[in-house]
């Protein structure tokens, strides 16, 4: 669900708008997608999300084209008529005829027309192949062939240079899409891509190097006081624990009040997405919890929709066990205050012996025995159509993590995108989140990551990897990402144990984080929500607009590169957040910063630690944020 906004990020002090005079009143913008109003992936948020801050930019030239659904039809899009009179004759004939061709008109305006994905690739190539006057686009995601390769368990970033990227995409029977992705990439007057990692990829899997980088944002909002997004996560978290509760029915042997919440989510690719190196380290987390007598209980949720049959009998059972005992309290709890008002309306001391009679204890006692359970917990809440062979299931049997009294990491395996209207778990994706304590995305292959972009905004640490776009993008950005709870597992120069130990290190250095300090950390997170605004990473799709009209149309536009390199691969570098000066990211980096961890958190002896003094001196070292030059062909201004 995508985000409001409510405050632009040119609120941060140091960051000025960048002055564009681009005239774009003779100018129309189209962009073309196969996920347009049909939710598929992540290239669907990229063009919901960003569709406002181009709106703002284009106004009513701006046209978004994507496959006709008529179930989304009905949901997404509101049906009006086209002011523009070339276009609602070019749609009547296109009603009448079934075909798409453009319609004349006496000044025709200079057109963008942005692909996206090589499912949209054809549109590009043609335009080229038949020389129309229009200024093309051409923005891959992730890359066909890479997608496919990572999927075959390779050594992909390693070997990039020694793919026959023919003959590979061949074998896999995607050479035909694959050509067409190319196509598209070499034809389009600039190509794009998401992030840095997916430029080098482009550059050895589709023979073009990316002329600008332009990551992907979100529309984030902004609250008018710090506390508002941590009452947030204090309500999630209760709604999270009270379906623990019912799922650990006459097991719930740890306090949740010492226990912190991890989750994956996202599409089902077991080893693209990281769930192998997850389920690895989080037993070898165990066994340290175990080792160390930690307190910390961990739950960790596995949010990947599989084929499923119906929800697990014993998972329902639980829920509907802890609505019960939640209702007997509530009865024992009426008859006990009615009870001590009559003992005080008579001005007596209530005698506690009498408080409860028999019958309340008959009731108790019911509800005592309703709780006895002669199995353990469920690790899938539903029933599995292939249990026996499924990835996540089969590396639990092997790791031995079965919800057992002493295991001290718990999994939870929900095989179905969350819901508000679920019987088991009703809430919603972001609500979920902002209960958690930790997203873990281990991905090996991610051009870009909107899993833990969309925890950073709501405040939420994660772990991502530096062979995904969000992890590049943030060791950039940021000169310690760790201390404001973005931990970037090495994944590129690693072997899998050694990033596995490394991933175990990071889930154990969080468990041992006071709750002081984990707040201390959201806010930090919170706070870098602003770099994911597309108010900022907007820009740099208006730099490629800009780029492609210059290049088809030189007669009225140009633009100045400054440097060939500034513009392709460092097209992302703009402000840059330094450490913070106190508050280690955990407690295994310094045992003398402040906060410190107390026994006593709320001590008044500890070190003052102010939050809006801190993020003011982060917003003071922020960095411009590239820019290039770009104007009018008649508004160059004279050389002396």
């Amino acid at each position: 669900m995508p985000l409001a906004r409510s405050l632009s990020v040119t609120s941060l002090s140091g960051l000025e708008d960048w002055e564009e005079d681009f005239d774009l009143e003779d100018a129309v913008l189209f962009e073309i997608a196969w996920e347009v109003a049909n939710k598929v992936g992540g290239i669907y948020t990229v063009i919901q999300t960003k569709a406002r801050l181009t709106c703002e930019e284009w106004g009513d030239n701006y046209f978004l084209v994507g496959p006709y659904m008529e179930s989304s039809v009905r949901t997404q899009v509101e049906l009006i008529e086209p002011c523009n009179p070339a276009l609602r004759r070019t749609i009547d004939k296109m009603n009448a005829s079934g075909c798409k061709f453009a319609a004349q008109c006496d000044s025709p305006p200079h057109i963008v027309a942005h692909f996206h994905e090589w499912l949209a690739g054809l549109g590009l190539v043609l335009c080229r192949q038949r020389q129309l006057p229009v200024a093309t686009i051409f923005t891959t995601h992730a890359t066909l062939l890479g997608r496919y390769l990572c999927a075959g368990n390779v050594d992909f970033y390693n070997n990039l240079a020694e793919f026959n990227v023919d003959k590979e995409a061949g074998d896999r029977q995607i050479y035909h899409r694959y050509c067409l992705e190319r196509a598209a990439a070499r034809c389009a007057h600039v190509f794009t891509t998401v992030s840095k990692i997916t430029a080098i990829e482009a550059e050895h899997l589709l023979k073009r190097k990316p002329d600008v980088v332009t990551p992907n944002g979100l529309n984030v909002k902004k609250f008018s006081a710090m506390h508002e997004f941590q009452n947030l996560h204090a309500q999630s978290k209760a709604r999270i624990q009270e379906f623990i509760r019912g799922h650990f029915y006459g097991n719930l042997d740890f306090n949740l009040d010492k226990s912190v919440f991890f989750f994956i989510a996202g599409r089902y690719e077991f080893s693209n997405k990281g769930a192998d190196l997850f389920l690895e380290a989080l037993a070898r987390l165990n066994y340290l919890l175990r080792v160390n007598h930690s307190e910390v209980t961990v739950i960790a949720f596995f949010i990947m929709p599989a084929r499923t049959n119906n929800f697990n009998v014993e998972t329902l059972k639980g829920q509907a066990v802890r609505k019960q005992l939640w209702d007997t309290a509530q009865t024992v709890k009426e008859r006990f205050g009615k009870k001590l008002y009559e003992s005080l309306l008579i001005g007596q001391l209530p005698d506690v012996s009498k408080m409860l009679d028999k019958e309340d204890f008959t009731i108790i006692k019911r509800a005592i025995f309703a709780t006895q359970r002669q199995c353990q917990p469920p690790i899938c809440t539903h029933n599995m159509l292939e249990d026996s062979s499924d990835p996540i299931l089969t590396c639990i049997r092997r790791i031995g993590l079965f919800n057992s009294s002493s295991d001290r990491v718990k999994v939870i395996f929900h095989p179905e995108f969350l819901s508000s209207t679920s019987p088991l778990l009703p809430m919603d994706y972001e609500e979920f989140v902002r209960g958690c304590h930790l997203g873990v995305f281990p991905s090996y292959y991610e051009p870009w990551g909107y899993t833990p972009a969309e925890c950073t905004v709501m405040g939420i640490p994660s772990v991502s990897t530096n062979l995904s776009g969000f992890g590049c993008f943030m060791e950039e950005h940021i000169a310690d990402p760790s201390a404001y709870g973005i931990y970037i597992l090495d994944r590129r120069y690693r072997g899998v144990d050694e990033s596995c130990n490394q991933l175990t290190s990071f889930l154990f250095q969080f468990c041992q984080q006071s709750r002081r300090q984990r707040i201390i950390q959201r806010n930090r997170t919170e706070r870098l929500s602003d770099l994911l605004d597309w108010r900022y990473l907007g820009r740099y799709y208006i730099s490629a607009r800009h780029m492609a009209l210059a290049k088809a149309f030189p007669d009225t536009y140009c633009y100045e590169l400054q440097d060939p390199t500034s513009v392709s691969l460092s097209a992302t570098q703009g402000f840059r957040y330094p450490r913070p000066a106190s508050v280690p990211p955990s407690p295994a980096h310094s045992l003398h910063s402040s906060p410190h961890h107390s026994e006593a958190e709320d001590d008044d002896e500890e070190e003052r630690y102010d939050e809006d003094l801190e993020a003011e001196k982060d917003r003071l070292n922020i960095r411009q944020p590239y820019s290039s030059t770009y104007r009018l062909q008649n508004s160059v201004p004279e050389k002396n």
